[in-house]
């Protein structure tokens, strides 16, 4: 026996209500949180451009699922949906960070042992470094600061492991340099090469 109109009717709104409403919820979800994200970034960076842009389409796809939550606020499947969306969306809003990388850092080296073999060997890899003895509780240290591209944080973490493994670090971001952070890589060494006057 084939089903009549009404019953056709009232599966395939069931679908809609069961599946695919909540499906695009949570789809929405996805792509407005991770574009919270970075409009906080470029915020952060004062890109004054794109966090209007941004901000315009973030709350534009939150309108649009809050809309739909609030006609339905008997179906806890849409809220179930929205939650995985702000979570999984928040995930994917870090990864993108991660990716990125923006921006400017300050690292903050304090080590008892000497530093002189870590600075080095940063400047070597082309980093500009300051260093700075100071005294601690436990008596003399040594205070290095380097300002880096963000980056470029894990190869300055390894340093300092390889060099002084028990020194303490902090990280600490940069809204506003006075001076471009100097590159490094291989593109800084090759410049220094043939820039360098001949003795």
């Amino acid at each position: 026996m084939r089903p009549n109109k009404r019953e056709y009717a009232v599966e395939s709104q069931d679908i809609y209500t069961i599946v695919i409403y909540p499906l695009l919820i949570f789809l929405v979800r996805i792509i407005d949180v991770p574009i919270g994200t970075l409009r906080i970034i470029f915020l952060a960076k004062g890109n004054k451009m794109l966090v209007p842009i941004l901000g315009f389409f973030e709350v534009l796809l939150w309108i649009i699922v809050i809309t739909k939550i609030v006609q339905n606020v008997d179906k806890p499947q849409y809220y179930i949906a929205y939650a995985l969306g702000f979570a999984t969306g928040s995930w994917i809003g870090m990864l993108i960070d991660q990716k990125l990388a923006m921006g400017t850092v300050l690292i903050r080296i304090i080590t008892a042992k000497s530093a002189v073999s870590l600075v080095d060997a940063l400047r070597e890899s082309g980093y500009v470094v300051t260093d700075v003895p100071a005294f601690g509780v436990s008596g003399p240290v040594s205070v290095v600061f380097t300002i880096i591209k963000r980056k470029e944080i894990d190869n300055i973490a390894a340093r300092i492991r390889e060099y002084n493994p028990q020194a303490f670090y902090t990280v600490e971001d940069i809204a506003y340099a006075s001076k471009t952070v100097m590159p490094v890589g291989k593109k800084f060494r090759f410049k220094r090469f043939f820039l360098t006057p001949r003795k």
